[in-house]
C-alpha cells in the first residue's frame, strides 16, 4: 500500500517538509493548505519538486465551512472551490478533503448538505477532482463518520465519497465495526493519528496530542483492520497535529513516522492473507511484513561510559553491589564487571557516544540476546533505525548495533548455550580481580534499565524500542517531581525479557532539570532485599538516605508490621503493593549528577515499577545532589 504523509505533521517550510518525507521513504504526501500558501514557490514549482523527489501528492487540505449555508454563500462556496480545483489541477492532485462544518450559522438539514455537496462534486467533476467529505470529531451538525457516510450516500455523485480520519472517529469512541456498511470505493482516503486517551476539549486534543500508530492508546489495528475489510485500497495516510513533531527535526519525526506505518502495516499483514478479498467484488491489498521480532531473552551486558576521574566512584558503587571486575577488553578501554551472568561493561571512551547529554556518567549501551541478531538487525534496518558503525579487530566478535532516539547504542548479541563462545572472547580470559566483599550478593540479573529521554525524542523512543524489539508498553503515568511534572512509560519483553522504563520532563525544561529530576539508572533483581543492602555497606556505602516522613505515611496506609518497616527505614527500602504483589526496593546516591543503580527485590507476580515511590527518590536525591 502507499505510505503518505500530511505535511502539517512536520515541521520547517513546505519544501523542507517535502525533502523530509521523501527521505525518509514515503510514496507520498498531503499538502495542507497553510503550507503552500507560505510557500515562495508556484504550485507547478512544488509539483515538479515532488516528482523529483518521487513523492506524489495525494490529498489537498483542508476547505472548510462549506455544506448548510444559504444561497449566496453557497454560489461564492463553489467560486472558491473552482479556484481550488484550479489550483489542484497545477498541483497534480485530485482529492480534495472537505470538512464538516463548524459554522454557527449553518442549516443542519442532512437534505440540505447533501445538495450542497453533490453541487461541489459536479463541479469539481470537470477538473478530475474528487470530494472526500470528512466527519470532523467537533463538526457543528455531522461529527460522526456514519452520519457522513448517509449524507454522500443521499448525496449520490461518483466524484464523492468519504475520507475517514482514525482520531476524528476513535475520540469519540465510535465503534469502527460500522466502517463494513461503507463501499470500499467510496472511502475515497484514510488518515491515520494515535493518541493518549485525555479528559479535554476535543478540539485542543486534536491540535496538540496527537501522534504516530504506536504511540498513543487507540488500537488503530483494529481500526484500519476495519477499513481495508471494507476494500479501500488507497494510501495509509498520516495526518498527526502535535506541537512536538512540529518543532522537531523534520527528518527525524518523518522517519519516526514511517516506522510507525511499517509497524502496522506488518501487524495487520499476519492477519489479512495477501490475495483474499474481504467481500464480494472488494479488491484485497498487499501488505508489507517485517521481518521477524528479535523477542530478546534478556540483557546481555549494559555499558556504562565515565569520566576516569569518576569511573573509581562507579567501581566503589559496582563491587559494593557485588561485582567483581573480571576482565578487560583486548583493543578498547573497557572493563567487564560481573555477578555471575549479570554483567556491567565500564567504558572511559567518550561518555556520550551520541548522546545530546553533558559528559556525566551515563549509560551508553545494551546489549540484548536474541536468538538470530542478523535477523534482528534486518528488523531494525525496515524501520530505520541508524546503524552504529563499529571499530574492531578482524579476530572480534562482529555485533550488529543500531542507535536509539538518544543515542544509546543497542547491541544484538547471541544468545548462546556455551557463553564463552560470545563476544566474551573479545575480553581478556584471565580474571583481572575477584572481590573482597559483597560477593554474597544476591542479585538475579539486571531488571529493567530507565532511561531519562530529551524533550522531543520520548514517543519517538518508546514506538522505537516497542518495534525493534518488540516490547510491549505500559500506560504512560505522569509524576509530580520536585522540579516539575515527569512522564514515564515502562516496555516490556514478552516472557520476563528485557525491560525499559522511559521518561521525560513534560515541561522539556532542558539539561538542569534533566539532571536534577530524571537521571538513568540501572535496577539490579534480587531475592533478598535486605542481604543486598547490607552487601552494600559492608563495601563502605550507604543506600539512598529516604525521609522519616516517608515510613510514617508508610505505617499509616499499609499493614507492614512495625519491625519490617524499621528495617526497611535504617536501609532505604521503598515498598509498593499491587494485588497479591510487593515490590521492594532501594537506591545508591547518584554518580556523578546522572547515573544512579536501584536494586528491587519482586515477590507475588509484582510487575509494576513503583512508581508512586519515585517523586520520594526524586527529591532524596535532589538534596542529597545540592548539599
Amino acid at each position: 500500500m502507499r505510505r503518505s504523509i500530511a505535511t502539517v505533521s512536520l515541521s520547517g517550510t513546505l519544501e523542507e517538509k517535502l525533502h523530509a518525507a521523501a527521505a525518509a521513504g514515503f510514496d507520498g504526501v498531503e499538502i495542507f493548505e497553510n503550507d503552500l500558501v507560505a510557500s515562495p514557490l508556484p504550485p507547478r514549482e512544488i509539483r515538479a519538486l515532488a516528482d523529483d523527489l518521487g513523492l506524489g501528492i495525494d490529498l489537498y487540505q483542508p476547505f472548510r465551512d462549506f455544506e448548510g449555508v444559504d444561497d449566496d454563500l453557497l454560489e461564492a462556496n463553489l467560486r472558491r472551490a473552482e479556484a481550488k480545483f484550479a489550483l489542484m489541477l497545477e498541483l497534480g492532485v485530485d482529492t480534495l478533503l472537505v470538512c464538516s462544518t463548524t459554522a454557527q450559522a449553518a442549516s443542519g438539514d442532512d437534505a440540505r448538505a447533501a445538495a450542497h455537496l453533490h453541487r461541489l462534486a459536479e463541479t469539481a467533476a470537470p477538473y478530475g477532482v474528487r470530494i472526500a467529505y470528512e466527519a470532523l470529531a467537533w463538526g457543528r451538525h455531522v461529527n460522526d463518520y456514519q452520519h457522513s457516510w448517509r449524507i454522500v450516500a443521499d448525496a449520490d455523485h461518483p466524484s464523492l465519497g468519504v475520507c475517514l480520519d482514525s482520531f476524528h472517529i476513535l475520540s469519540r469512541r465510535s465503534d469502527p465495526a460500522g466502517i463494513g456498511d461503507i463501499p470500499g470505493e467510496k472511502i475515497f482516503y484514510l488518515q491515520l493519528a494515535d493518541a493518549p486517551y485525555m479528559a479535554m476539549d476535543l478540539l485542543q486534543w486534536s491540535r496538540h496530542y496527537r501522534c504516530f500508530p504506536g504511540q498513543g492508546g487507540f488500537d488503530l489495528t483494529a481500526f484500519t483492520r476495519h477499513v481495508l475489510a471494507a476494500g479501500y485500497t488507497g494510501p495509509l495516510s498520516l495526518e498527526v497535529f502535535n506541537d512536538v513533531f512540529r518543532a522537531a527535526d523534520p527528518h527525524r519525526t518523518a522517519a519516526d513516522a514511517l516506522r510507525s506505518l511499517s509497524v502496522l502495516e506488518d501487524a495487520l499483514s499476519r492477519e489479512h492473507q495477501p490475495g483474499v478479498t474481504a467481500g464480494p467484488q472488494r479488491p484485497a491489498v498487499t501488505l508489507t511484513r517485517l521481518p521477524e521480532p528479535a523477542h530478546p531473552a534478556g540483557y546481555a551486558f549494559v555499558e556504562v561510559a565515565a569520566r576516569p576521574s569518576t569511573a573509581t566512584w562507579v567501581r566503589t558503587v559496582l563491587a559494593g553491589l557485588g561485582f567483581a571486575h573480571t576482565r578487560d577488553h583486548r583493543s578498547k578501554p573497557v572493563e567487564l564487571w560481573a555477578h555471575g551472568h549479570t554483567r556491567i561493561l565500564l567504558s572511559s571512551t567518550d561518555p556520550r557516544l551520541g548522546h545530546t547529554w553533558s559528559d556525566d556518567t551515563a549509560v551508553t549501551a545494551l546489549g540484548v540476546e536474541v536468538a538470530d541478531p542478523d535477523r534482528a538487525a534486518q528488523r531494525a534496518e525496515h524501520l530505520l533505525a541508524p546503524a552504529l558503525p563499529r571499530r574492531r579487530d578482524p579476530a572480534e566478535t562482529r555485533l550488529n548495533a543500531v542507535a536509539a532516539p538518544d543515542g544509546t547504542a543497542l547491541f544484538f548479541c547471541p544468545a548462546p548455550t556455551d557463553r564463552e563462545e560470545t563476544w566474551l572472547a573479545d575480553f581478556t580470559a584471565a580474571p583481572v580481580h575477584t572481590p573482597t566483599h559483597g560477593g554474597a550478593t544476591p542479585l538475579t540479573g539486571i531488571d529493567h534499565v530507565g532511561l531519562f529521554q530529551p524533550f522531543d525524542h520520548f514517543d519517538e523512543a518508546a514506538l522505537f524500542y516497542r518495534s525493534v524489539l518488540g516490547l510491549a508498553p505500559a500506560e504512560s503515568l505522569e509524576l509530580a517531581a520536585p522540579d516539575g511534572l515527569v512522564r514515564s512509560r515502562a516496555l516490556t519483553g514478552p516472557g520476563g525479557g528485557p525491560r525499559i522504563a522511559l521518561s521525560v520532563s513534560v515541561l522539556g525544561r532542558g539539561a538542569q532539570a534533566d539532571a536534577a529530576g530524571g537521571a538513568q539508572h540501572i535496577a539490579l533483581a534480587c531475592d533478598d532485599i535486605f542481604a543486598a543492602a547490607q552487601a552494600l555497606r559492608e563495601g563502605g556505602l550507604a543506600p539512598l538516605t529516604i525521609p522519616d516522613n516517608y515510613y510514617a505515611d508508610l505505617a499509616a496506609r499499609t499493614d507492614l508490621p512495625p519491625a519490617l518497616r524499621e528495617r526497611m527505614r535504617a536501609d532505604g527500602v521503598l515498598y509498593d503493593r499491587a494485588g497479591s504483589g510487593e515490590f521492594f526496593h532501594f537506591y545508591t546516591p547518584l554518580l556523578d549528577s546522572r547515573l544512579f543503580f536501584e536494586v528491587v527485590q519482586r515477590t507475588g507476580g509484582y510487575d509494576g515499577y513503583g512508581a508512586a515511590n519515585t517523586p520520594v527518590r526524586m527529591a532524596a536525591h535532589r538534596a542529597e545532589h545540592t548539599q
